[in-house]
């Protein structure tokens, strides 16, 4: 996926990385159309949930859905994201909600915060590049992604 930015680098993604509770889940169960639009982003880019999975529902979850869950300790979660993100090639997407997401916001090529049910952690916010309030409206910004150029344009 590429998009030309105005004023900035092209943007090349190859990989979105999603937060699970809080970001493509609601109480360990996913939001209702997820599926659908991760069904339609999975030919554009490839997707990772990753979670510390603290309903112990991600795997029963994204079950069926085409996304490589990883599950990640319950210690030091906001490193472990970071180290996973830096571990892939670059063109990093990430979507999340969580105080364990701030780091790899600052590691990703482009980073939405998602602000549902639970809210978003200030110091997330903050080191985002784009914040919706439905993860709907963010898997759409990839989906339809000239939809960044008008937010991220210099």
């Amino acid at each position: 996926m590429q998009v030309h930015i105005p004023g900035r680098e092209k943007l090349i993604l190859s990989h979105l990385v999603l937060d699970f509770n809080g970001t493509i889940a609601l109480d360990g169960q996913v939001l209702p159309n997820v599926q659908e639009k991760l069904t339609e982003l999975h030919s554009l880019i490839k997707i990772h949930v990753l979670t510390a999975d603290s309903n112990g529902s991600a795997a029963r979850e994204c079950e069926g859905l085409p996304v490589e869950l990883h599950v990640i300790g319950k210690d030091n979660q906001r490193e472990e994201k970071r180290k996973f993100i830096s571990q892939l090639e670059h063109g990093v997407a990430v979507m999340g909600n969580g105080v364990n997401d701030e780091l790899m916001f600052r590691e990703a090529d482009l980073s939405i915060a998602v602000i549902g049910k639970e809210g978003c952690a200030t110091v997330t916010l903050m080191s985002s590049d784009i914040t919706v309030t439905d993860i709907i409206d963010g898997l759409d910004l990839l989906i339809n992604h000239h939809r960044l150029i008008p937010t991220l344009r210099n």
